[in-house]
């Protein structure tokens, strides 16, 4: 009897679940097409609310309005359901804004279109998010389950049932808005993905690039193929006869020698402090012009050009975190070095800290940790830390040392006169006000650069030391010299890949210590500078490393625009299978 009883229960209760599922369905299909549309239009006003307020001017809000618009008609050109294409679209918004937001708060940069390959095609990949960043990660699940829910929800409740051909013309109108709205607002800034917070654009406008990267196959362009070479072999150790030299790197912000420009007036006595151990200028060519010094960072500690990445190259640090191997940091630790940064930023600034670890530079003395009061200290002072350091090192270690310095005086803008109270050579009479600024910070920079040979010389009398500096880009104050306006922005300048507004300089010195020969070229790529330092300071080159030193040779100094292209998409393709570049 309690069996038939139960039988009973359980016919009942799917009975009454069905009544229920039939109440419900019939409840969904209630809203009559007026109820939807005004639905509709409350659900979106807040999706345009936040394009006008968050979505940066004009251009750049119309534009990310005009291609939600267009998705939500191609919603609607599929379903024929209004308020169901402005739920999908809303919560697609929603989603992106919350992704972006947490991305931003962990590695200091928005969501990117590659986002959704990189992180969820990689069960490693997987893993590291669910091990290190669960909550984000479950948030990120809820959210997606909701708004599944959600637009079901919408879908079966919508009344609407619009003509197909208003959808598609629609979708025209709203795509062409979009196109005309994203020529308007230009290209896009060097750091829109790292601080700005243009959330959905950004995302929006980064599936191009994404598009790109995906039919290519990888994120760096190489050889499809065979390269008809070995693999690299990476070195378990360092043959080395004697302990090398410490190894200082200054990477000298937005620095660039004055004789570029022929007819500027300027104090010839800032001269030397281009020149190298054989009284040369040996010019070289970067890959960016008044801003985003990550790029020559990658170039040179990496040792592959940025341009290789085609529109992701904005994105190198973040993108190639942990996927590229024998790199410069990790030669030198090979050799015994110890490697620490003097960086001028928060060590999360673009990502930079991140990229610095896992390519084996694991101490990085940031903004805070050198007790900078701004962003834009005298070179003396980052100078002044480094030596400290270095004295404390020697003092505790006989390992060799790698200080990589960056500065910042020399940086932008040239509104406001630094160190005023200071009688320093600027520019002659009639140069242009940003540039006579320039000019004085560069007369700044000689001098600390002298300091600082004089204090190594002073505080370490019997160590040997290489000291390696560049000009990481042209400061905006050259875009007059370059035929631009005073007032152009450097991200809408077109600059000849040839032209000066690329060349800037390496040099080398030594204290107690003779480097070989520079390599005799009239201009190095930065990608090859890493090689020149490895050469310079007598340590022995890894496979990678003397193929480097064969393409310099072979491309007399070019790298990216090499005459001899198919040679330089081998190497890469040798980096990938040798399992140096990962290249996904």
């Amino acid at each position: 009897m309690s069996e038939r009883f139960a039988r009973n229960d359980s016919a009942e209760f799917v009975n009454s679940a069905a009544r229920s599922f039939r109440f419900l369905k019939w409840r969904m299909n209630e809203l009559s097409p007026r109820a939807s549309l005004l639905a509709a239009f409350v659900i979106a006003l807040p999706v345009a609310l936040h394009f006008l307020l968050r979505e940066g001017g004009p251009a750049n809000a119309t534009f990310g309005t005009g291609v939600t618009l267009t998705l939500a008609a191609l919603v609607t050109l599929f379903s024929r359901r209004a308020m169901f294409a402005a739920v999908v679209v809303a919560t697609l918004v929603a989603i992106v804004v919350v992704a972006a937001t947490f991305k931003q708060k962990v590695m200091d940069m928005v969501v990117h279109a590659y986002d959704l390959y990189f992180y969820f095609t990689s069960w490693s990949t997987v893993s590291y998010l669910w091990s290190d960043h669960r909550p984000y990660l479950v948030g990120l699940i809820t959210a997606f389950i909701l708004a599944g829910a959600l637009c079901y929800l919408a879908f079966r409740l919508d009344g609407t049932r619009l003509p197909r051909r208003h959808a598609a013309a629609a979708m025209l109108v709203f795509a062409s808005i979009a196109t005309a709205a994203g020529m308007m607002k230009g290209e896009r800034r060097h750091t829109q993905f790292y601080w700005e917070d243009l959330y959905v654009t950004s995302f929006y406008s980064s599936w191009n690039e994404t598009l790109e990267t995906l039919w290519r196959g990888q994120l760096i362009e190489a050889l499809d193929g065979p390269h008809g070479g070995p693999p690299f072999r990476l070195p378990q150790s360092c043959e080395i006869s004697e302990k090398p030299p410490h190894i200082i790197l200054i990477h000298q912000e937005s620095v660039v020698q004055p004789s570029l420009f022929p007819g500027l007036k300027y104090d010839p006595s800032v001269e030397p402090f281009f020149r190298s151990f054989d009284g040369k200028l040996h010019p070289m060519r970067v890959e960016t012009y008044g801003g985003a010094s990550w790029l020559t960072e990658f170039s040179i500690l990496a040792g592959v050009s940025t341009h290789s990445f085609g529109g992701m190259r904005q994105f190198v640090q973040s993108l190639m975190a942990g996927k590229v191997r024998d790199t410069l940091p990790e030669s030198l630790a090979r050799c015994g070095y110890r490697n620490v940064v003097f960086y001028p930023m928060l060590r999360n600034f673009v990502s930079n800290a991140r990229f610095y670890n896992a390519i084996g530079m694991p101490e990085v003395f940031d903004l805070k940790d050198q007790g900078a009061k701004s962003t834009m200290e005298r070179d003396r002072f980052y100078y002044k830390n480094a030596l400290d350091e270095m004295g404390r090192h020697v003092g505790a270690s006989h390992k060799p040392l790698f200080t990589y310095v960056q500065t910042m005086s020399a940086h932008s803008p040239y509104n406001f006169t630094y160190e005023p109270g200071l009688e320093v050579a600027g520019g002659g009479p009639g140069t242009d006000p940003q540039m006579h600024e320039y000019l004085r910070r560069l007369s700044l920079a000689r001098m600390d650069y002298e300091w600082l040979r004089s204090e190594i010389k002073r505080r370490f009398p019997d160590e040997r030391v290489l000291i390696v500096h560049y000009g990481d880009h042209h400061p905006i104050a050259t875009r007059t010299f370059l035929g631009y306006g005073q007032y152009d922005d450097p991200e809408d300048m077109s600059i000849r890949p040839d032209g000066p507004g690329f060349i800037t300089y390496f040099a080398v010195d030594g204290h107690n210590y003779q480097p070989p020969p520079l390599p005799a070229l009239e201009t190095v790529d930065v990608p090859y500078l890493g090689g020149i330092i490895l050469e310079s300071a007598r340590l022995p080159l890894s496979d990678s490393y003397r193929e480097r030193k064969r393409l310099m040779a072979l491309c007399d100094g070019r790298y990216h625009s090499c005459a001899k292209r198919d040679e330089v998409l081998g190497f890469h393709r040798r980096l990938i299978e040798s399992g140096l570049i990962d290249a996904r």
